[in-house]
């Protein structure tokens, strides 16, 4: 779960005082994990299940604190480039009474920090105070680190050397290289410009590896027969190879219970079983013992299928003709068996408690059932997201008082899909882009709100490469280029 955790005591953060120089020092990677522990708790992404935007932004983010503190443990390494990270952090009690915080949905709140220094204790309390965590437990593990300190530990007031002293020595001035970080702001441009190179250097090196994806692809297709091979995260080409040929593999020994995936989809993802939709779930970090099973009891999840569909139908009929949908980059990947467990209790709420709704009023609109949350709300794409605790006649007037707003929303989908395509195949041909795409976290509306922008500033000239429009700034493993949504120009404010 801490996989980040490795390189913790590398981490750095600026400027200290005299006085915990030696406790800084003493302050294992060990120690670090231990400190930063309420941090990682907070923030990571497998408690963000249900909320998959969120959980994709605080994926990519942790990526990239990993490989800032991986950069940190190279020998020889003297300086590095200050890091922007973003997380949604969920709530605690003591969070809410920070109103400086805004609110980014009910349960978590957005925060940003710099990673820009040289001193593991200062990063840890950086990190948490970022957070508003506690730091208390850190103060304690300093002051259990008794058999090290010596007399310096005694004054108490801040190191500051004198200009004189960088300028003689040649190093570079912490204060200075901060602010520097806090003012600059990056430019598309630049940032490209600085990160080209390397991006077309890491491409060329992956073509050989998205050749074998896509053959690997092709072949496993064609030989099972199936209508699709995808991927729930975001894993390299190496990794996705790994995982075809571990499934080539299997088709060797067990050729005829695979047959049963004839005609599925098959997604790479956390966990094996059947999803909502039906699709094959291969987890990746199940033996193949766990996908021999899931294949030969295939034919028995039909049946269940026909009541999932009987049962979706029966709850729709009973709330006025609305559809009830399962929407993966909104909702956690489910098993069928969860689905059909939320379907059928919230089924039997409304058979007890039944409410009075016109057959047809609320046909052509969606919903889905979820079982974390409270208050139902109208999402900002049309769809309707249901508590499965809501109570059905608060429900009912929810529904209908919403109904009119929903069908706007929808058709508005619509039109925002048509003009999104549009747009994105527009930004593709004028920098001769091999791929663009966006993150699930990005939505319809900040998609175009970029490619709108990229059409006014054109970018340069990035022949065959892959650009993706994120949250941040970053070259990925093999090659393709991330850029935050609402970047900004060298000659203009911050998109809203």
């Amino acid at each position: 779960m801490f996989a980040c955790c490795r390189a913790a005591e590398r981490l750095c953060w600026g400027k200290f005082p005299l006085n915990h120089l030696v406790q800084a020092r003493a302050l294992s990677g060990v120690e670090a994990v231990n400190a930063l522990r309420p941090f990682y708790f907070a923030v990571h992404p497998d408690f963000f299940g249900r909320h998959p935007r969120e959980r994709e932004v605080n994926e990519n983010s942790l990526k990239r604190l990993n490989g800032y503190l991986e950069n940190l443990q190279k020998p020889g390494l003297r300086s590095h480039k200050p890091a922007r990270l973003t997380f949604y952090v969920r709530e605690t009690i003591q969070n809410f009474e920070n109103e400086q915080e805004s609110i980014k949905e009910p349960g978590f709140r957005t925060v940003s920090f710099t990673l820009d220094s040289k001193d593991l204790r200062s990063t840890v309390l950086g990190i948490l105070n970022s957070c508003s965590l506690s730091t208390d437990h850190v103060q304690s593990l300093s002051d259990n680190i008794g058999s090290t300190k010596t007399a310096t530990s005694s004054y108490n007031r801040p190191i500051k050397w004198d200009k004189t002293f960088y300028s003689f020595t040649g190093y570079k001035d912490p204060e200075e290289e901060l602010e520097q970080a806090q003012k600059t702001e990056i430019t598309i441009i630049s940032w490209i410009q600085s990160n080209q190179h390397m991006a077309q250097k890491k491409m060329s090196n992956s073509i050989p590896l998205r050749e074998e994806l896509e053959r690997l692809k092709t072949e496993l297709s064609n030989e099972l027969q199936l209508s699709n091979v995808r991927w729930q995260r975001s894993w390299g080409i190496a990794h996705r190879c790994g995982q075809l040929h571990s499934l080539g593999r299997l088709i060797k020994h067990n050729c005829e219970s695979l047959k049963n995936a004839k005609g599925h989809t098959i997604i790479f993802t956390d966990r094996t079983g059947v999803s909502a939709a039906g699709h094959v779930m291969l987890g990746t970090m199940d033996v193949h013992h766990h996908w021999t099973k899931l294949f030969e009891r295939l034919p028995n999840y039909y049946i269940l299928q026909r009541k999932l569909l009987q049962l979706q139908d029966r709850i729709g009929h009973l709330l006025g003709g609305i559809e009830v949908v399962h929407i993966e980059d909104l909702q956690p990947l489910l098993t069928m068996e969860e689905q059909y467990s939320v379907l059928d209790a919230f089924c039997k709420k409304l058979l007890n408690r039944r409410v009075p709704v016109h057959p047809r009023s609320l046909r052509g609109l969606q919903m889905i059932l979820e079982n974390d949350s409270f208050v139902p709300r109208l999402h900002e794409m049309g769809h309707f997201i249901i508590p499965a605790v809501c109570d059905p006649p608060s429900l009912q007037w929810f529904l209908l008082a919403n109904a009119e707003k929903a069908r706007e929303k929808l058709k508005r989908k619509e039109e925002l899909k048509i003009e999104e395509q549009e747009l994105t195949q527009a930004c593709k041909d004028s920098a001769s882009l091999s791929r663009l795409y966006k993150e699930p976290s990005v939505s319809c509306e900040q998609m175009i709100n970029c490619c709108r922008r990229l059409i006014e500033e054109p970018l340069p000239n990035l022949l065959g490469m892959n650009l993706c429009i994120s949250h941040y700034y970053s070259v990925l493993q093999d090659g393709d280029l991330c850029i935050p949504w609402n970047w900004k120009s060298s000659n203009s404010t911050l998109a809203t």
